[in-house]
C-alpha cells in the first residue's frame, strides 16, 4: 500500500522522435485538434484559444515550446487540455500514447545542459518499457513574455 503511494500515473506524449510524460492529476482532457480563433499581439509560442464548453483556453504549440520544426506529414495531433495555477492551457502535441506508473523514486533529475533548448521546463526523466520518457513542469510552459496573455484571458473567462 505504501509503494501504490509513492508511485506516480504519467500520461505519455510524442514530439516526433522525443517522448515526454505529464503527471495525469493535472490533465483535464485530451482532446483531438479543433478550430482555432486567433488573438492580436500573441505569443509565437500560442497558436491561438478555443472554446472549450464557455472556457476560452490558449492553445500552446510544443513544437515551438521546444523550437523543433513543424512536421507537415502529422495529419492529427492531440490537445492536451492540462490545468496550471490560475488557468488552464491546451498543449498541442504530436499524439498521446499511454499511461504508466513509475515509482517516484525511479523518477532523475534531468541534465541540464547549455545546449539543451527546454530543458528548464522539465522536472525529471524515467524509464518505462526501455524508453526515456522526459517529465513536464507545466506551470513552467507559460514564461513572462507570454503572461500579458495569460492575465487576459484568465481574467475574460470569469
Amino acid at each position: 500500500m505504501e509503494d501504490e503511494l509513492n508511485d506516480i500515473q504519467l500520461a505519455c506524449f510524442s514530439l516526433g522522435d522525443k517522448l515526454f510524460a505529464v503527471d495525469i492529476m493535472r490533465i483535464r482532457e485530451i482532446l483531438l485538434p479543433q478550430k482555432l480563433s486567433s488573438l492580436p499581439r500573441a505569443s509565437e509560442l500560442l497558436d491561438g484559444v478555443i472554446n472549450l464548453r464557455g472556457s476560452v483556453i490558449p492553445v500552446m504549440n510544443m513544437r515551438k515550446r521546444f523550437s523543433m520544426p513543424a512536421e507537415e506529414h502529422i495529419k492529427t495531433g492531440k490537445l492536451l487540455i492540462v490545468s496550471l495555477a490560475k488557468q488552464m492551457l491546451a498543449l498541442m502535441v504530436d499524439d498521446v500514447m499511454e499511461v504508466i506508473t513509475v515509482p517516484a523514486r525511479d523518477i532523475k533529475p534531468p541534465i541540464l545542459l547549455s545546449s539543451d533548448v527546454g530543458m528548464e521546463y522539465l522536472v525529471g526523466v524515467c524509464l518505462s518499457s526501455e524508453r526515456v520518457f522526459m517529465i513536464l513542469n507545466v506551470d513552467s510552459l507559460l514564461g513572462s513574455s507570454d503572461l500579458p496573455l495569460s492575465n487576459h484571458i484568465s481574467k475574460s473567462t470569469k
